[in-house]
This record gives C-alpha cells, structure tokens and sequence, in this order.
C-alpha cells in the first residue's frame, strides 16, 4: 500500500496539447511519455497520485477540433536528482 504522507515532491507531467496557440508535436508528446515511465521505473520510484483529463472543443471555420490531453501527478519520497530544475 502506498501511503500519501510518504509524499515530498510531485511532478507534473502533460500528456498531450493542451495549448490551441502551440499544439504539441508528436516528438513533444512522446518525451513526455519517456518522462513518465521513467518517473514510474527509476529510482526513487514515484507513484502516480493524480490524474486530470481534460478537453477543449476549437472551432476553426467549418472545423471542429478536440484537443485533448492527461495530466499526471507523481508523487515521489524525495525528489529525484535527475529531474533538475524544470
């Protein structure tokens, strides 16, 4: 069992595009899917404690546009050297 209070740090990570102005290249999305399995399998591991699922509907002349992305929060014991400063 994984207990919450065991929690010191948690990152942010952004699946997807969540920005109309500045849509997420598939290179972008799967760096942040890299980011998240290593998250999930180096030490320290984190846990996945959050989750947000979110969409947007765009209206581009006769065109509409989903846009839709996940945002997982990972809880780790201590923060990890090699996330650094971002």
């Amino acid at each position: 069992m994984f207990d919450l209070t065991e929690v010191k740090y948690v990152k942010r990570i952004v699946v997807g595009s969540n920005d109309p102005a500045q849509m997420s290249t598939e290179a972008q999305v799967e760096q942040a899917r890299a980011l998240l399995n290593r998250c999930l399998t180096e030490s320290p591991k984190g846990k996945i404690i959050g989750l947000e699922k979110s969409f947007t509907i765009l209206q581009i002349g006769e065109h509409q546009v989903v846009l839709q992305w996940l945002s997982y929060h990972v809880g780790f014991p201590r923060k990890p050297g090699w996330i650094g400063d971002a």
